[in-house]
């Protein structure tokens, strides 16, 4: 793909496990993310694709304004939304500008095995308050890892790219942020898998938010 914007629409037909789907707000707390993890973004999900369901989003957030797909309810923390409503969710409600990373690699049963097993695990963990997320964060990059009662958005999808064996997993999944999956960063991805450069996202009849 050598598009540089997309619809949602075309995204969401794009889509495939493994992407990435990164964001970057406005408000005070998208702000304080970046300035303290020192990220060009402030929220990332990984797209999950499987049989003929509908793409999904594995991620995790304080809200609770759309349905667990796993959970069968509405609830705060790491969750599976329906990928094309979450993206709607962030980049309307939330007011956030949104990107897709495609990943280049061949995902196979075993890989969306783990996913899933790393889905069952952490679905419904808390997310933590903006400081703890930090404080995490700087725990992980003294490798040490963090207690597995909490999670954030980047420590989920670092969690499912390690169980799919797309990541170290000697390094804590905590030494990730938001920033680690963006194309600045030196994101070390094993059996070959690479990712593509950010397409912007966007939904026809609205222009630019900033």
């Amino acid at each position: 793909m050598t598009a540089s914007r997309l619809t949602l629409d075309e995204a969401c037909e794009l889509t495939r496990t493994g992407d990435l789907w990164l964001f970057r707000g406005r408000s005070v707390a998208d702000h304080a993310i970046r300035t303290l993890t020192n990220a060009p973004v402030n929220h990332v999900g990984m797209a999950v694709v499987i049989d003929d369901l509908p793409p999904l989003m594995w991620h995790a957030e304080l809200g609770k304004g759309l349905p667990d797909v796993w959970a069968g309810k509405h609830q705060r923390g790491v969750q599976l939304h329906d990928l094309r409503q979450a993206v709607g969710q962030w980049t309307g409600r939330y007011e956030q500008r949104g990107w897709l990373r495609q990943l280049s690699v061949d995902v196979t049963p075993a890989m969306e095995d783990a996913l899933l097993q790393t889905v069952a695990r952490m679905d419904g963990l808390p997310f933590p308050s903006t400081l703890g997320l930090v404080g995490r964060v700087a725990r992980g990059r003294l490798r040490r890892q963090a207690p597995t009662e909490l999670a954030y958005c980047a420590e989920v999808v670092a969690s499912a790219y390690v169980a799919m064996g797309l990541l170290d997993a000697d390094r804590p999944t905590n030494a990730y942020d938001p920033g680690s999956f963006w194309s600045g960063d030196d994101l070390d991805l094993r059996l070959g898998a690479q990712l593509g450069a950010e397409i912007e996202v966007y939904e026809p009849g609205r222009g630019r938010l900033w």
